[in-house]
């Protein structure tokens, strides 16, 4: 098989960042010619970076629209947060025990900037960002490496729980109960919260499903 040029490796990456970024949500069509004018690029590195999406069940095919971004299904959705609630236990985890207090004052930083916002879609970003330095703060590449995935699927959900009016005051205490175990040095208790925020996240998810 041959492998990918850099220009291709390039634009997965950036595919995958606008997908994250909320440019391209779950059932938008993907075309050819609009991504590589976006991106600057001509059509084959397009062409290949799309395939690559597919392999990896970010982008699927319809009949009559062509490549579309994925979405997620009711299994896929459970067997993700199940996979997510586990592993943003051990970042909690690892995180209080090798963060440093710059870390940790970061992280409550975040939680007090995002205390004052009140846009869902924002609320949504400023949610994954926080995730990102938790997974840093665990000083495990592997782990930060192994979670990045389960981080890209969270862009093929529809929506956000943010759209929830109690989720955005929910949330965020729940960041800070996964901090102050951090600060403590309370690996349990930091694994506990951390398991807690996304089974609640999920619980949420499920809730705002069903009302459609």
């Amino acid at each position: 098989m041959p492998q990918a040029t850099d220009t291709e490796r390039d634009l997965h990456e950036r595919i995958l960042d606008a997908i994250d970024a909320g440019d391209y949500p779950p059932g938008a069509r993907l075309l050819e010619t609009e991504l590589a004018e976006t991106f600057g690029v001509s059509r084959t590195p397009v062409r290949e970076a799309l395939r690559r999406l597919e392999s990896q069940g970010v982008v699927t095919h319809e009949a009559r629209k062509g490549a579309v971004v994925a979405s997620l299904d009711y299994n896929q959705l459970g067997e993700l947060y199940a996979v997510r609630e586990v592993m943003e236990g051990l970042a909690a985890r690892l995180a209080a025990r090798f963060a440093s207090p710059a870390e940790v004052q970061l992280l409550r930083d975040m939680i007090a900037k995002d205390r004052q916002e009140t846009d869902p879609s924002k609320l949504a970003q400023a949610n994954k960002r926080f995730h990102r330095q938790l997974h840093l703060a665990s000083h495990n590449r592997v782990l930060s490496r192994t979670l990045d995935p389960v981080r890209r699927s969270l862009a093929l959900l529809s929506g956000t729980t943010f759209t929830a009016k109690e989720r955005p005051e929910q949330s965020n205490d729940e960041h800070e109960r996964i901090v102050e175990a951090i600060a403590a040095r309370d690996e349990n208790g930091a694994d506990q919260a951390a398991q807690a925020h996304i089974a609640s996240a999920y619980a949420l998810r499920l809730r705002l499903e069903a009302e459609r």
